[in-house]
């Protein structure tokens, strides 16, 4: 390898687990109701977390259920309260 000039790609560091405190669960409103008459009745929203070279990017969706569109999203590299 060193011959070629060729280097091996390293692994990624494994996201870090902070404890903290326990989280509060919202009321469950829809009641698996997906049925809406008109924009802006309900929103849904999801998280999930990319893994890139520079390390994790969580992204919060906010979509309309009437319109089927995103109504928002944000990205930050750390889960908080400000990322919704």
């Amino acid at each position: 390898m060193q011959l070629n000039r060729i280097k091996a790609v390293r692994g990624y560091k494994a996201p870090r687990r902070i404890a903290g405190r326990p989280s509060v669960v919202a009321p469950n409103r829809v009641q698996r109701q997906f049925i809406v008459v008109r924009a802006s009745q309900v929103w849904v929203t999801d998280i999930t977390y990319i893994r890139t070279w520079q390390g994790w990017l969580y992204l919060v969706v906010v979509i309309d259920l009437f319109a089927r569109n995103v109504v928002g999203w944000s990205m930050k590299p750390t889960l908080s309260r400000e990322l919704a």
